[in-house]
């Protein structure tokens, strides 16, 4: 039954993920009436605290963006980047790194990944490798957001353990930041020059390519609206008002003897800070709930309504088993914890869901909270196939060819920038988790 039921379980994970949008968290539905209904396993609690406070974060999140507080940010990115063109290697990814921290997704990268390929490019930088880097701190920056999906469910599972939102970023943040700058320092030798990439001097053969290459690009001037310094201005206070209240538990209310708990605290202040943004910026309603942040956020809270539910329902159900399978393995190595969020990650594609899952399965295999926080970066492996959207956006702005998916599919551009980052992120959490946990 154990294997049928996992078997189930995995196919809903997959085929979820190849549907897309709310695919994950519906077959998720599909499964769990299967081995409700079918095999009679009893259903657990779906992950109500994680979705409300996803559910707020984004509220917020969303009205910022209606103001043009995204607008106001990538018209500061794309100047950043511009003033600094013979460093983009390093520029580029801290700017998209910057951008994930501050809104909690990694799609606001989007907008600046054609301002990173005209820029290398014009510079004469291969545009693979900023391309790259860019890509993968946006997606690493995640899980050092105060405010991100993964993050805010990753602290409300581990707050039982004493875990606070400090604790948490305390390691991701110079975990992940030092070991992105060191695979940059190894990406910024990948690859032959621009001058010497033999694609690109084939393409260059083309009269009209060079013609339009040599060209001058006409930069367009953002228009920030009037109240986007506002927006902004009031989302970040409520962010750091949320890492306050994590370091400092006596800030918050005290009932029956113990401060208010983190996920209560989280929604109050950004429920709170969506409607002061709102009047206070006076955004436009329908755009609220029509920009990418909000779309972005409402599919992560389905996708862990479903998918984390079926997964904890399955791992309830069989905990004994699952125990004594892996508890040797997690003894003698339990940084192995990262191949498994590594794995999931790559399937489902979200992070918010991956830590939805896997995180209780840690907790109750008694992982130590240092291993859980200083491997939770390995919830990153959307690179690994190369079908997310900013890959394949940065593949299509690079007009020179050097970032690519290769003939075997798995030799693409973000391949070595991703594993690099992996691999070295994980050491440093390793380090700081010694010291901060």
């Amino acid at each position: 039954m154990f294997l049928i039921e996992f078997l189930i379980v995995l196919g809903c994970i997959l085929v979820g993920a190849r549907i897309g949008g709310i695919g994950l968290g519906v077959l998720g539905g599909v499964g769990l009436a299967i081995l409700a209904f079918v095999f009679g396993l009893q259903p657990t609690s779906p992950p109500i605290d994680v979705m409300l406070m996803i559910m707020a974060v984004v509220a917020a999140a969303a009205a910022m963006q209606a103001s043009g507080g995204l607008d106001y940010l990538i018209k500061i990115a794309s100047n950043i980047l511009r003033k600094n063109p013979r460093h983009i290697t390093f520029i580029a990814p801290l700017v998209t790194y910057c951008f994930t921290f501050l809104a909690g997704t990694g799609h606001v990268a989007y907008s600046v990944l054609p301002v990173i390929a005209e820029v290398s490019r014009r510079s004469g930088i291969r545009p693979e490798r900023p391309l790259g880097m860019a890509v993968i701190a946006s997606q690493f920056a995640i899980v050092a957001s105060p405010i991100a999906a993964a993050v805010v469910a990753l602290v409300a599972f581990l707050e039982p353990q004493g875990i606070t939102l400090a604790d948490v970023l305390m390691v991701t943040i110079p975990g992940t930041f030092l070991g992105l700058a060191l695979a940059c320092v190894i990406v910024n030798k990948l690859g032959k020059e621009l001058k010497d990439d033999p694609e690109y001097q084939r393409r260059m053969q083309d009269p009209a390519f060079r013609k339009e290459m040599e060209a001058e690009v006409q930069v367009e001037e953002i228009v920030v609206k009037p109240e986007a310094k506002k927006a902004v201005g009031l989302f970040l206070f409520g962010a750091l008002a949320v890492v306050i209240m994590g370091a400092f538990p006596a800030l918050r209310p005290n009932f029956n003897g113990s401060p208010m708990g983190m996920a209560h605290t989280i929604e109050i202040i950004m429920l709170a800070m969506g409607a002061l943004i709102i009047l206070i910026c006076k955004p436009d309603g329908n755009e609220i709930t029509q920009g990418s942040v909000f779309h972005a956020g409402m599919r992560a809270i389905v996708a862990i309504f479903g998918i984390a539910w079926l997964g904890d329902t399955f791992i309830a159900g069989h905990d004994a088993m699952v125990k004594e399978a892996v508890s040797g393995m997690v003894e003698v190595a339990p940084w192995t914890f990262a191949f498994a969020l590594f794995g999931l990650s790559v399937m489902v594609n979200s992070q918010g869901a991956t830590t939805a899952v896997l995180v209780p399965v840690g907790i109750m295999l008694g992982l130590p909270v240092e291993v859980i926080i200083a491997t939770f970066v390995a919830v990153n492996g959307y690179f690994f196939i190369p079908n997310y959207g900013p890959i394949i956006a940065s593949i299509d702005f690079d007009r020179t060819g050097t970032t690519k998916i290769g003939k075997y599919i798995f030799n693409h551009s973000f391949m070595i920038p991703g594993l690099l980052s992996m691999i070295f992120s994980i050491i440093f959490g390793f380090v700081f988790a010694s010291f901060v946990l």
